[in-house]
């Protein structure tokens, strides 16, 4: 509630709404035949804030609704009056100046904050026209299926699950497994649809980095085969494996700051060394392929992450993992979740991760035991993988790839010993 007279924070606000209306304005600027530009855009942020002073003190949310009708309807007559040649009916800067006035509203009624990053989010929609155009374009059936898929587990599914602990030692909770699934099925469709809009020539870098978010595994199993297919991408091959592996601790850094930020720092002093040694030799590497010219790389066929079925199966290898771990940690202390994360980290590390973090933030298992069992479980992936590019991807992958993945091991065994 602003003061009767006028005050620094009653001026504070009309300069942010027209900041915001500038931001915006500044970026339609720059279209052709443009019906509402800098001053018209500065001019409406300014009167959704006077809106919303008038709207306050005569307690009547009329005057705010005119105002936003009465604007949408002077761009509407604009554009019928004078249409464009472009073919563009206009209506993304009637949407735009209708967004710009309702973020002065908000300004006036104290969601400074939301409103400048609302603004922000707005004008990076709106200069990234093409590009967007681009991607829309790009996408097959396969990929808007996809995004479907993710839309059902996470805004259909999850709602509607029950968030209580069940089984034994009430390790099971339908909603937490679920917000589980959604949250890795979300960063492999990241990966996912990344690798399908950048292409094959791009290059390794980017292969292996998106690759990493899709399926590490799945991406170090086929380069290992083209490798061994063809010997002249084996440096290629090295490459992309070695990123993919250090993106798995990008990947488990951004899943532990969701799901418990409390144990993050030291958490990454353990993922930060085995990246950072990680990205190191894979830069020699990379600089190492330079010399070599740039030939097309195959694309990881990864399988579709948002797939009900694969989904499912996660949600269940999650399951099993918590009930495990919950027992184990019951009748053999650490050493059984140890045990546990040596076996399952083989093939997925996400499930014994996420279960360990979840143990965390229960107060069932100290910062110490939570990251040593998830650097095991990592640990006993990069030994899975290393034993994928030697009978996989033969002598010539080999000798190339395992120091990397040698290194990265090294690199996560001295952030161990140094939080431990």
């Amino acid at each position: 509630m602003f003061a009767a007279e006028p005050s620094l924070e009653t001026l504070q606000a009309f300069a942010t709404s027209i900041g915001i209306g500038l931001l915006i304005g500044l970026e339609r600027e720059r279209q052709s035949d443009i019906k509402a530009g800098l001053r018209t855009f500065a001019l409406v942020g300014l009167l959704g804030c006077m809106s919303a002073l008038l709207g306050q003190i005569t307690d009547s949310g009329w005057i705010l609704a005119a105002g936003l009708l009465s604007i949408a309807a002077m761009m509407i007559a604009a554009h019928i009056a004078d249409p464009l040649d472009t073919g563009d009916p206009g209506t993304t800067s009637v949407v735009a100046l209708m967004v710009c006035y309702a973020l002065g509203a908000m300004v006036w009624h104290g969601y400074t904050s939301t409103a400048v990053m609302l603004a922000i989010a707005t004008t990076v929609l709106l200069y990234f026209k093409a590009e967007l155009h681009g991607i829309s374009k790009s996408l097959t059936p396969v990929d808007l299926r996809s995004i479907l898929q993710f839309g059902v587990l996470a805004l259909v599914i999850l709602p509607i699950l029950p968030d209580r602990d069940f089984g034994p030692y009430h390790a099971l909770n339908p909603y937490n497994i679920w917000w589980m699934v959604v949250l890795i099925s979300g960063v492999s469709l990241a990966g996912y649809a990344a690798l399908r809009i950048v292409g094959a020539q791009h290059g390794a870098a980017l292969i292996g980095l998106f690759g990493g978010l899709a399926s590490s595994t799945a991406t170090t199993m086929i380069f290992a085969r083209h490798a061994r297919a063809s010997t002249e991408l084996a440096r290629a091959a090295m490459l992309v494996i070695l990123l993919a592996n250090v993106v798995v601790l990008v990947r488990l850094a951004v899943v532990s700051f969701v799901v418990a930020p409390a144990i993050l720092a030291p958490l990454l002093v353990v993922l930060g060394g085995g990246a950072l040694l990680g990205v190191a030799v894979a830069l020699w590497g990379w600089g190492q392929l330079q010399g070599e010219g740039g030939k097309e790389l195959p694309l990881p066929q990864v399988a579709n992450p948002t797939e009900i079925k694969t989904a499912l199966s996660f949600g269940a290898l999650y399951a099993l993992v918590l009930l495990l771990s919950a027992w184990l940690q019951d009748i053999a202390g650490s050493r059984g979740l140890y045990l546990l994360a040596l076996a399952s980290g083989l093939t997925d590390v996400d499930a014994i991760a996420l279960s360990s973090l979840r143990m965390f933030g229960l107060n069932k298992l100290s910062e110490a035991q939570t990251i040593t069992a998830i650097t095991l479980a990592t640990l006993s992936n990069l030994a899975f993988k290393t034993g994928l590019v030697v009978i996989i991807g033969g002598v010539a992958l080999a000798r190339r790839t395992l120091p990397g993945l040698a290194t990265i091991a090294a690199g996560l065994i001295g952030g161990l010993l140094l939080v431990t």
